[in-house]
């Protein structure tokens, strides 16, 4: 059916690099280590911008955005989202809500969640309370500080928001 929501999963995931400032959902933590990235390495918005191109079945970030690409180095997630979002709204596909989950021993993500939900609900052009962010360690698994991954999920309505 051409009118029903569209679903799409994204996962990005960098080293940390301590010579670099930490951006999640568009938000600096300043007492964290950053990421190693050819962009700003923001896991939650590459991770969103993942989740909304593949429920418009676009491809990947990597496909749009390939770090081969002199003209995007260092450019902030909340850009590249932002850039993701114009790709998925020129389909006649709008943000309907998203869900991100940072996967880190550090960061404390709730204690900038509602910053970071009020960033990313502005860029996606949707309402605050359709924007979902939270945290989780890995329990010694991996990513044990040496990393910060984060899983996405977001969902699209066909038409104009």
């Amino acid at each position: 059916m051409v009118d029903a929501p569209r679903v799409g999963l994204g996962f990005d995931v960098h080293p940390r690099d301590a010579s670099r400032p930490l951006s999640l959902g568009g938000v600096v933590f300043e007492a964290e280590p950053g990421v190693a990235g050819h962009s700003d390495g923001d896991v939650v918005c590459h991770a969103i911008a993942d989740a909304l191109l593949g429920a418009a079945g676009l491809g990947d970030v990597g496909a749009h955005f390939p770090d081969s690409d002199p003209r995007i180095a260092g450019i902030a997630g909340t850009e590249l989202l932002g850039r993701t979002v114009a790709l998925v709204r020129a389909e006649g596909l709008h943000p309907d809500s998203c869900d991100a989950t940072v996967v880190a021993h550090t960061p404390v993500v709730a204690s900038r969640r509602d910053e970071m939900r009020s960033v990313l609900s502005a860029v996606l052009g949707i309402e605050v309370a359709r924007v979902s962010v939270k945290g989780t360690r890995p329990e010694g698994l991996g990513l044990t500080g040496d990393g910060i991954g984060c899983m996405a999920v977001a969902v699209l309505l066909p038409g104009p928001a």
